[in-house]
């Protein structure tokens, strides 16, 4: 071969290797380009997913005072300071699979369940208080959805006011009662709660006493089970199965699945399985109804990162102090001093 001959393989194995170079690179930018946009579209449906509403607005500065300001984390910085979410459940029966799971027709909704969530200064510790949704309240008077505004009704139970004012009246009611600023409101239905534990591969929880439920077709051996979502929302919802049957014994299940969800969500990397990241994402947001502070996926991202600290082990859960209302002994009230001291401890 000579020396031409073999310049000229080079020169063509050079430019073979040159293409083949440049084809991979337009095959990986092309990829990832697709990969940019498969990512904002998912980031555009998981953001668009979130409901809101502007409760702020609505009610205005006649609210407890907000606790005393930490400065201001940078932009880059994550929020660290006290803060007091009401959480509601909601028992919307709005669309098939709601009201598959017990919903009920589609004339409105409830608030099924509702918690103050605590997270302390720091956010390493936090403390879940929940209502019993037949406490005797006075209702204070909300403004309409649609315009004008309720009056104030006394003796009237803590859920009905979700019921005649949706989450302006949830929130301005449990300010009432609590005195507590509520910084942000979550709402979740049935639906979103049941495609959430599925979306986790289901969570594992421990009963004490059988449950024999009909209402909430739930019914289980005491004991340690692996439950899916249809069933982990019975036995949040379920109460004639156990105790007396009221709503404190369906209270302390709750607070069992809570706790049992915290450690689940603990024991998986998400952030290694990006696919099972997505569809956790879908399934909180697809169900959710926030205050506009947090109905954006940034929003939401930040507050959980914000959260990285938090173990399952630091939360603590109880009932607000209530005792049997003397004019109905199928409602309850709070007891005093004692729920005022937990309120108090919360501000």
């Amino acid at each position: 071969m000579t020396g031409h001959e073999a310049n000229g393989d080079e020169s063509r194995g050079a430019g073979r290797r040159s293409i083949a170079l440049r084809t991979a690179g337009l095959i990986l930018t092309a990829l990832l380009m697709l990969a940019a946009a498969a990512a904002g579209w998912a980031y555009w449906h998981l953001d668009s997913n979130i409901k809101s509403v502007d409760i702020d607005n609505a009610l205005g500065d006649n609210r407890p005072p907000r606790p005393v300001a930490t400065p201001s984390p940078s932009a880059s910085a994550l929020p660290s300071g006290a803060l007091n979410i009401l959480v509601l459940g909601s028992d919307s029966r709005s669309g098939e699979e709601n009201q598959r799971l017990g919903g009920g027709d589609s004339a409105g909704a409830r608030s099924d369940t509702a918690m103050v969530v605590h997270l302390d200064a720091g956010r390493t510790s936090a403390t879940v208080v929940s209502i019993p949704r037949d406490t005797l309240v006075t209702r204070p008077s909300c403004p309409r959805p649609s315009g004008g505004s309720t009056a104030v009704a006394y003796n009237s139970m803590f859920n009905s006011a979700y019921a005649v004012g949706g989450p302006i009246c949830a929130v301005k009611t449990a300010e009432s009662l609590t005195g507590v600023r509520m910084d942000h409101y979550i709402e979740i239905d049935f639906s979103g709660f049941a495609k959430l534990v599925d979306a986790l591969g289901g969570v594992t929880v421990t009963t004490g006493e059988d449950i024999a439920d009909d209402a909430s077709h739930l019914h289980l051996k005491a004991g340690t089970h692996h439950l899916d979502g249809a069933r982990a929302l019975a036995l949040a919802r379920t109460r004639h199965g156990i105790g007396d049957g009221s709503d404190l014994g369906r209270i302390g299940l709750q607070h069992t699945l809570v706790k049992a969800l915290l450690e689940q969500i603990a024991a998986q990397n998400l952030l290694t399985d990006p696919a099972k990241l997505y569809r956790v994402a879908d399934a909180v947001t697809a169900g959710l109804t926030t205050d506009t502070g947090l109905d954006s996926l940034t929003d939401l991202t930040r507050l959980g990162q914000s959260l990285q600290g938090l173990s399952a082990s630091e939360v603590r859960t109880v009932t607000m102090p209530v005792v049997r209302a003397p004019s109905d002994p199928n409602r309850v009230v709070a007891e005093e001093p004692e729920a005022e001291k937990l309120w108090d401890s919360l501000r």
